[in-house]
């Protein structure tokens, strides 16, 4: 796929790396305009190097539906924010985009760190604000997913559950079924994306639920899209080994098998910083600090809580006691007690998985443990 091109024209606040600083006010205009000529990259993202003190000016791409910001070190920026065009000549209000918080820990963090990424739509513009501390190598990615999925994809539904998992997968046969599922396959992810080979861990412990953070008014055929560019940047933006959530659920109340190595199967995902080693991450698609999620997407986590829970014996209405493997609020070898069922904000310091979302956690263990015993003999 072409490179994109990232105009910086005059006038110019904030500059690329090979710009210089304009003379006198900081809104002065720039004496020439430059253009940074991106390489290409497999998979339609493009990255430019950001050295910013405040505000670029419009980057002007091939078109892009995605973007995120990254930066080497633990140390983040006071505040990254991006704004792209509203469709009637101005901009949509200033996004602040949340700090990447569902990391994966040593085994498979790298030097860089960065924002969750936000889906935008397909645009040609972006604008990128940087406030506070200026960490080393802001570079920001555009990610092209290409438009809105028509036909199969767009219209894909779950596969039916084939049968109990394996007693040599679980420590127990499965009581609670399947849910049906919707493969990676499904929403096209390309296996030499990834960077090794899955991990598993011993037992699942803990469901964590997570948001996405991305917009709500998706449609059906956005969200393979979605996925493909969440899935490049945790690999190529941030050099993760996959995905970092096990599952995905979209508004409509399709569950999608994010990190590979066996839906039936104790993968280790990249989801909770320090509380990865016991558990499972499921990601509902959306942001939830102002608006519920829908009920068909809280009905598919029900069904596929139970399914994990239960094929490890785990109680939904209980708390478990979880040694930490170092997070921002638990240091490492800490021992903390949480609900088997908990939202991301428990463990780290997030606003993951939203208000809205966080606050119907215990209607959702309730239903959980009514599912489990329905099927427990």
């Amino acid at each position: 796929m072409a490179a994109l091109a990232l105009a910086l024209a005059p006038p110019v606040v904030l500059l690329g790396p090979s710009a210089s600083a304009p003379a006198g006010a900081a809104g002065a205009a720039a004496a020439t305009a430059t253009t940074v000529r991106l390489r290409p990259v497999a998979g339609g993202v493009s990255q430019a190097t950001l050295a910013l003190r405040r505000r670029t000016t419009t980057f002007r791409t091939t078109g892009y539906s995605m973007a995120g910001v990254t930066w080497t070190g633990v140390r983040a920026p006071g505040r990254v924010a991006v704004r792209w065009p509203d469709g009637h000549g101005g901009w949509v209000r200033w996004r602040t985009l949340p700090r990447q918080a569902d990391l994966p820990g040593a085994r498979e963090q790298r030097a860089t760190r960065g924002t969750q990424p936000v889906w935008t739509g397909r645009h040609r513009q972006l604008q990128v604000e940087v406030l506070g501390h200026r960490p080393r190598g802001l570079r920001l990615s555009l990610i092209d997913t290409g438009p809105t999925e028509q036909g199969e994809m767009a219209s894909a539904q779950p596969s039916a559950a084939r049968g109990a998992v394996a007693a040599s997968t679980a420590r127990r046969a499965t009581r609670a079924p399947q849910p049906a599922l919707l493969s990676r396959r499904a929403w096209g992810a390309d296996p030499s994306w990834r960077n090794g080979q899955p991990s598993y861990i011993r037992q699942i412990k803990q469901v964590h639920i997570h948001h996405t953070a991305t917009a709500n008014d998706y449609a059906p055929g956005d969200v393979p899209g979605l996925l493909r560019g969440m899935y490049y940047y945790h690999t190529h933006s941030l050099g993760w080994f996959d995905i970092a959530y096990n599952f995905l659920v979209d508004r409509f109340g399709r569950t999608w098998v994010g990190r590979s190595g066996g839906a039936d199967r104790a993968v280790r995902g990249a989801h909770t910083l320090g509380f990865n080693h016991e558990s499972v991450g499921i990601a509902l698609i959306g942001r939830f600090g102002n608006q519920r999620p829908t009920a068909s997407a809280m009905k598919a986590v029900v069904d596929l809580a139970a399914w994990k829970l239960d094929m490890y014996g785990g109680h939904p209405r209980r708390t478990v006691v979880v040694r930490s493997e170092g997070s921002d609020r638990f240091p490492t070898g800490a021992w903390v007690r949480l609900p088997t069922i908990d939202g991301h904000r428990d463990t780290n310091e997030t606003s993951c998985p939203g208000t809205k979302l966080y606050d119907l956690l215990p209607r959702l263990r309730n239903r959980v443990g009514k599912r489990v015993n329905r099927y427990d003999p």
